[in-house]
């Protein structure tokens, strides 16, 4: 891993909750629509896996997006995500309602309308592509591309700080 700041090691070793905007995070934020109109999305299968990890090692994962998508309902039942909040225009609000301490909830997103819940939360990330008045207020800032791995890179960072990527990696070495 590259050299992390400790404070924000501090907060990623506390998150409970990693909650993950879609748009602009889990994809790289192109909307692709098919012939009858209906919306294709691209997400990475490294993202995914990384989320799997970081759920099972103890850490919640949840999609939180202000658009609709089947293609997002798809993807979450896919990697067995029981929290999937879309059409939602208040993510802060959102986010108080899932039970966990806004000091315990990691939240990654991309856009202003995303500063709310980042300014708010106990760990922010955001990708590398988001504007820079979103970039100055989060603790982490993913070098990978958004929908190209920025997720994966920011649940091993939970992981490693959390003690908790090592014991996730001896599975696949046995």
């Amino acid at each position: 891993m590259n050299e992390v700041a400790k404070d924000t090691l501090d907060r990623a070793r506390g998150v409970r909750l990693m909650i993950f905007d879609v748009d602009g995070v889990l994809t790289d934020g192109t909307l692709l629509y098919g012939p009858a109109g209906e919306e294709l999305k691209a997400f990475s299968a490294h993202d995914g896996h990384g989320m799997k990890m970081l759920s099972h090692s103890g850490v919640a994962c949840a999609l939180l997006s202000g658009r609709r998508s089947a293609a997002v309902a798809a993807r979450a039942a896919e990697l067995g995500l029981a929290r999937v909040l879309q059409g939602i225009d208040d993510k802060l609000a959102a986010a108080e309602r899932l039970g966990v301490p806004l000091s315990q909830v990691g939240f990654m997103g991309d856009e202003l309308v995303d500063l709310p819940l980042l300014t708010r939360c106990g760990f922010a990330c955001a990708p590398r592509e988001a504007p820079q008045e979103v970039r100055s207020r989060v603790h982490y800032v993913a070098r990978a591309a958004a929908g190209r791995g920025a997720v994966r890179e920011v649940c091993e960072l939970v992981m490693r700080a959390q003690d908790s990527f090592e014991r996730a990696l001896r599975q696949y070495l046995a």
